[in-house]
């Protein structure tokens, strides 16, 4: 490939102090450094950027940035910002986009394997298909210089800016140096983002969306938490212990990852949070400050339920055995707040409800059905339909025995 017009700097590379910087150009800086903190968005931050500098004479007509981040589906992001727009537009990118032909052949590539900036003309780029395909379609779309930089955070960890412009001969001298001087003002402000998107995205993964918001919010300590009503579910798989020791380790937890999904999407589809996993089995509420929270946990058991008979079929076909489940479901009163050791909490909700819900799970193993619950859920519901009395049970722990409902369609 022919770089003859393209400069790709050492990882050295360094820019000059701030404090030789001419005056005009401290407002971008100073506005990074010190206007920006009530801002949570880094794409805001890029746009406001992109805006400020063609404010002050830098024909910035398109920019990317590119972030990596750690989430359970996305490998990054992608902010995009052109000329004209009120907001950038975000594209996330998955595992495994590093290995494909499309990432390989394009100047991203280059700065993840160690230059700290790339540049090219687009107005010289060559006619013989040599070029990254990138550079054909900002040329195309009548781009005329392009320049990326590696942006440096801790530890090493590498993210990407881009800066595309349409005047006729590109950047200048002076207006790359521009852009290159924000550029540890840019990782500094980008770092920040970052790190507060990680730390909210790691609570949400482990302890899912609003138990995240309360332990970000302060609620740390042991002890911590308040009361509400909900409406819980506790779920468990059937023989769970013969498959993990007949079965190989990646195939188990392959089995449990499909089981998992098949629960608890509807789940959280229907306004329900996953509290924990317990081993094959999970904890799960709704909580009662939404009126609908009984319909809507009904509407999320069916769901579940359909998504459980595809993967069994599935299952069936690839020569496996159906896989067997309880769901237990009850309502009441629970502390949800943090328990544990000093040193190590977990963030769950206790009390005599979720017991009673426990207990109603273990019983679908004596009457046979895949799901029971309380009358007191059914009355919350507010519908009775495609629901039907087992009769009372002795629940260990309680004096009186309960009525349980069971659905019709296991009938």
């Amino acid at each position: 490939m022919d770089r003859s017009v393209e400069k790709i700097l050492p990882v050295d590379a360094a820019p000059r102090e701030a404090g030789e910087w001419p005056v005009e150009r401290r407002a971008i800086l100073d506005w990074l450094m010190t206007e920006t903190s009530n801002e949570r968005f880094l794409d805001n931050i890029l746009t406001q950027m992109c805006k400020r500098l063609i404010d002050e004479g830098v024909p910035v007509a398109r920019t990317t940035l590119h972030v990596r981040t750690l989430n359970p589906q996305w490998m990054g992001a992608r902010m995009l910002w052109r000329r004209g727009l009120d907001a950038a537009e975000l594209s996330m990118f998955g595992y495994g986009i590093e290995d494909t032909s499309q990432f390989q052949n394009s100047p991203i590539a280059e700065l993840y394997r160690g230059a700290s900036e790339v540049r090219q003309s687009l107005e010289a780029i060559a006619a013989d298909g040599s070029d990254y395909p990138l550079y054909k379609e900002l040329k195309a779309e009548g781009y005329t210089d392009y320049v990326a930089w590696s942006i440096e955070h801790t530890l090493g960890k590498r993210h990407v800016v881009t800066f595309a412009t349409d005047v006729p001969g590109g950047f200048d001298d002076s207006q790359l140096a521009y852009l290159r001087d924000l550029l540890p003002a840019l990782a500094l402000v980008s770092e920040i983002r970052v790190k507060n998107r990680l730390a909210r995205t790691l609570l949400e993964t482990y302890v899912g969306p609003y138990a995240s918001e309360l332990i970000l919010a302060g609620s740390t300590t042991r002890g911590s938490g308040t009361t509400v009503g909900a409406a819980i579910l506790i779920c468990d798989l059937r023989d769970f212990t013969a498959i993990s020791d007949a079965w190989p380790r990646d195939d188990v937890i392959d089995l449990l990852n499909d089981y998992f999904d098949a629960m608890c999407g509807p789940i959280e589809k229907h306004g329900g949070e996953i509290l924990k996993f317990m081993g094959d089995g999970l904890l799960a509420i709704f909580p009662l400050s939404n009126p609908n929270a009984g319909l809507d946990l009904l509407a999320a058991l069916g769901e579940a339920q359909a998504a459980m008979r595809e993967l069994n079929d599935k299952n069936v076909q690839a020569g496996q055995k159906p896989l067997g489940y309880g769901i237990g479901v009850h309502v009441g009163d629970v502390m949800y707040g943090n328990i544990g050791s000093k040193a190590r909490l977990d963030f769950t909700v206790i009390g005599p409800a979720v017991n009673v819900a426990s207990r109603i799970e273990s019983l679908t193993k004596l009457v046979n059905r895949k799901v029971l619950v309380s009358r007191a859920f059914a009355d919350l519901a507010g519908s009775t339909a495609g629901l039907y009395s087992l009769g009372v049970y002795p629940v260990k722990g309680l004096t009186e025995p309960i009525e349980v409902l069971a659905l019709q369609a296991e009938a």
